[in-house]
């Protein structure tokens, strides 16, 4: 695969679990890609696999076609583009700009409007497939901006993602994730719930797995990502919940869908639960275990 016509060089600022591979998959495809994070080790790593190491924010952004961010929340994407990371004033002209931070809705259309005041194109770009969909490059993208935009862009997603959807206007990108990553969390407490009942009334795991996963109780979690430990191989239950996505990011994504649904007078009882339930989970230490770790709580 050959980096797009377009589109040569990208900066990536961000390269935490999600932002690492994606940025590999770029060099792979093809683009020249230069990094940027706090962590200087995380710099190094991609340094070592082929990328241009930058020191700073405008170091990075400084003659690229394309900027991605992927941080961890709306205080660092707000504080990169429009605080001291100072991007907008760092990068050139007509650079397009790529946020695939999960953030609240109405600060990815804040950071929209003062990037299209200084004359940028710049769509947020929330990703879904957890951190194995990031290493083989079938995330799915859920995009908010201009559909033009989305196309200028789509070759550069199309080397991380397999789906890419045009959600609607700036921000509505993030109101999508919201409403994926509360359903996801809802059916990772019922499955998480689900298997401990079967254990404690002496049923296999993986059998119980087998029948769910052939029945009406099938669900993502149950089948991609399973929860109790030694049913699935390569998964966070599989490897003491290392790596993936963290309790604490679980808890700050809900934390979204119930601001969205008290600004918009959605009702959400289960998602409000959910997010109580990966508060407590957090605040019992498990903060850093991935998000499935919450069969913790029922075992």
């Amino acid at each position: 695969m050959n980096a797009s016509n377009g589109i040569k060089s990208v900066a990536f600022i961000g390269l935490g679990n999600m932002g690492r591979p994606m940025a590999e998959n770029l060099l792979k495809a093809g683009f020249k890609v230069s990094v940027f994070d706090v962590v200087e080790a995380s710099v190094k790593a991609l340094a070592s696999a082929g990328a241009t190491p930058a020191a700073s924010v405008a170091e990075v952004v400084a003659g690229v076609d394309a900027v991605l961010t992927m941080l961890p929340s709306s205080p660092h994407v707000e504080d990169v583009y429009l605080g001291k990371g100072r991007l907008l004033e760092s990068a050139r002209a007509g650079t397009l700009l790529i946020d695939c931070s999960t953030i609240a809705s109405e600060a990815a259309a804040k950071v929209s409007k003062a990037a299209a005041v200084r004359g940028f194109t710049m769509i947020d770009a929330p990703v879904s497939g957890g951190t194995a969909g990031a290493v083989g490059a079938t995330l799915t993208f859920m995009v908010g901006g201009d559909e033009a935009a989305l196309e200028l862009a789509r070759p550069v997603l199309s080397a991380m993602g397999k789906n890419i959807f045009h959600a609607g206007a700036a921000g509505m990108g993030q109101v999508a994730k919201a409403c994926n990553n509360m359903l996801l969390a809802i059916h990772m407490v019922g499955t998480a719930e689900a298997l401990a009942l079967g254990v404690k009334c002496g049923m296999d795991p993986a059998k119980l797995s087998e029948i769910m996963g052939k029945s009406s109780g099938n669900n993502w979690s149950l089948e991609k990502y399973n929860p109790w430990p030694g049913v699935q191989p390569n998964v966070p239950a599989s490897r003491d919940y290392a790596g993936g996505f963290g309790v604490d990011l679980m808890a700050k994504d809900l934390g979204l869908a119930m601001e969205a649904a008290l600004a918009s007078g959605a009702s959400t009882p289960l998602g409000t639960l959910a997010r109580s339930l990966y508060r407590m989970h957090s605040t019992a230490g498990n903060g850093r275990l991935d998000f499935s770790s919450i069969v913790k709580m029922f075992q």
